[in-house]
């Protein structure tokens, strides 16, 4: 196979475990996020309790995204390293905190309050990092000679703090609506009242980016703007989710609200990609300028597509035996 083959698979794979891991791992954030709004205890119970089986399989994606992007594209991380040091500690901090939590919380009585701000402080701390990184990339890198040569705050910019913020509107949504199909009760009403202002939150942060992103970067500009394109087809399927979600809760479905915030992900991330296609460091190096030699793509390829299946299999299988209900006074632990 040539490189230039290789490479798109290789997009298409760690693509794909970006998206998995966002919305695998973004609902168990998005709990965390909630957290000190949940209305007692009990509710702060089912809420662990209804991820606690899953959440670290979870975050299987997260690796599996990082490893494959380190063997396929090694550029990227000698630029993005530098570039967003401070925010990938941040982010793994709260990753930390927050998987500390699930373990001590349970077994905790003195000092359960301490673990409730330190899984809610991890989750928050966490979805705001991986916001600012989308945000940085949105934006773009300094770059020259294939090295970043920009400072190590400029990931940090009034437009990565909004893409942070919306990131955290985002996961308390998949986070309400999760909820809302795991629960039942004051649990679920509480879920069912807090999920339309939440999505109003996301559709405002969404267009606040959708206008600003063309002035931030401007080949965003010419790939929305330079003409009518089918590009616009991502948008408006992500708001037909939006109107979806919002239906989908003043009827009182359970499992509706959360497929359709999953289709608003799915459709506002493909409309990310669209944008910066085939830019994998914008705004200067493409796929094939940060690829590794072709024969490391293809031995390592191999691999993965071995481990893929197994990874879907396990995580299906989890996911169908931790199936139903989380009730008050039940869980995992």
């Amino acid at each position: 196979m040539e490189m230039f083959d290789l490479s798109i698979i290789w997009a298409g794979i760690i693509g794909f475990g970006v998206i998995m891991y966002v919305l695998m791992d973004g609902f168990d954030l998005g709990l965390g996020i909630l957290f000190p709004f949940a209305p007692d205890e009990d509710a702060r119970d089912v809420m662990m309790n209804s991820v606690a089986p899953v959440w670290d399989g979870n975050e299987t994606w997260l690796v599996l995204g990082g490893a494959g992007l380190l063997a396929a594209f090694p550029l990227v991380y000698s630029i993005f390293l530098p570039a967003l040091y401070i925010g990938v500690f941040l982010m793994l901090a709260g990753l930390i905190f927050r998987g500390v939590a699930f373990e001590f919380r349970f077994k905790s009585r003195r000092n359960r309050h301490w673990w409730n701000r330190a899984f809610s402080w991890g989750s928050a701390v966490a979805a705001f990092a991986q916001g600012v990184v989308v945000g940085a990339y949105i934006q773009g890198f300094q770059t020259e000679d294939f090295v970043y040569t920009g400072g190590a705050f400029d990931w940090l910019t009034p437009f990565t703090v909004v893409t942070g913020l919306g990131l955290m509107a985002g996961y308390a949504l998949l986070g309400s609506t999760w909820l809302i199909l795991k629960s039942e009760g004051h649990v679920q009403d509480w879920a069912y009242k807090i999920t339309p202002p939440l999505l109003i939150a996301v559709l405002v942060v969404f267009a606040i980016v959708s206008i600003w992103t063309p002035f931030v970067n401007q080949v965003v500009w010419e790939r929305w703007f330079g003409h009518l394109r089918l590009i616009w087809i991502f948008p408006a399927m992500a708001l037909l989710f939006a109107f979806l979600v919002f239906r989908s809760v003043k009827q009182r479905r359970e499992s509706y609200p959360f497929i359709a915030t999953i289709g608003i992900y799915v459709f506002t991330y493909l409309g990310l990609i669209v944008s910066q296609w085939p830019m994998i460091v914008p705004p200067n190096y493409t796929l094939w300028d940060a690829a590794s030699a072709p024969e490391s793509q293809l031995f390592l390829l191999i691999g993965v597509l071995f481990v893929i299946p197994v990874i879907l299999m396990y995580t299906a299988w989890t996911y169908w035996v931790f199936r139903g209900k989380v009730r008050v006074g039940e869980g995992y632990h």
